[in-house]
């Protein structure tokens, strides 16, 4: 009985301690927002300083040699990352301007990670500077959102309604048109039955009359020269009378 007590506590004991150890792995440590601050100023510190050439040489650049840059200057960012967030820059510059001034950082936890965001002064409109960043504190992504005005969300939002309605309309005219054709096509294939029923059929040569005719001049001479046989036997001339027709008899042996 004592050994069963014991054998259950030990089980116990073991459970226990292994949702203590499961408690203990599943805390996170908290995030290091003055390490986080100084990767981001980092980033922002060498985008303002590069020119438009360099930033092509880092796109250019292959994965292997892009990290290794990147480790060897100490930011925790991953070669493809590193790319997106040059593409990003580029676009907050197009639509802001050069940006002039930065404001403080806020951090934002999330259980995918956190959020760095600061406010941006540019020389067309202001904004605001988003940096994400991964549950193992590495940089992932750079967002830049310009401010708009009220009235100039409205105009955006107008242009893109009547963008919009009028490529609909655009389509609907061209299908109405198409459609409009159709009615067409019986005429047209009554047109080509026109055609085709007038078109002259191809002629068929007729046979030659070669042979009668070489008959029929056979039979002249055939008949001239009986005619002068009948005179020379008669002792007169052929004016004095006409062969209409030669029949060979039967009982003739020549």
């Amino acid at each position: 009985m004592k050994k069963k007590l014991s054998l259950i506590g030990l089980a116990l004991l073991l459970i226990f301690s292994l949702a203590g150890c499961g408690s203990k792995s599943e805390e996170k440590e908290p995030y290091d927002q003055t390490t986080l601050e100084q990767y981001a100023d980092a980033i922002v510190m060498n985008f303002s300083s590069m020119s438009a050439e360099e930033m092509e040489q880092y796109q250019s650049m292959s994965d292997y040699s892009l990290n290794y840059t990147l480790m060897m200057v100490g930011l925790p960012i991953e070669a493809d990352d590193f790319r997106t967030m040059i593409d990003a820059w580029n676009a907050g510059l197009k639509e802001c301007g050069n940006f002039q001034e930065f404001g403080e950082y806020t951090m934002e936890e999330s259980n995918t990670g956190v959020m760095l965001t600061a406010s941006v002064t540019a020389e067309e409109r202001s904004g605001e500077m988003q940096f994400s960043f991964n549950e193992e504190g590495n940089l992932e992504s750079l967002t830049i959102n310009a401010s708009y005005s009220t009235g100039e969300i409205l105009k955006k939002a107008g242009l893109n309604t009547i963008l919009g309605m009028g490529t609909v309309f655009v389509v609907l005219i061209f299908i109405s048109f198409i459609i409009s054709l159709f009615k067409q096509i019986p005429a047209l294939e009554a047109k080509f039955r026109k055609k085709e029923a007038a078109a002259p059929a191809p002629s068929i040569p007729q046979p030659a009359a070669a042979a009668p005719a070489a008959v029929q001049t056979d039979d002249s001479e055939l008949i001239a020269v009986i005619a002068a046989a009948i005179a020379a036997a008669e002792g007169t001339t052929t004016d004095g009378f006409i062969v209409r027709s030669i029949r060979r008899r039967k009982s003739n042996k020549w």
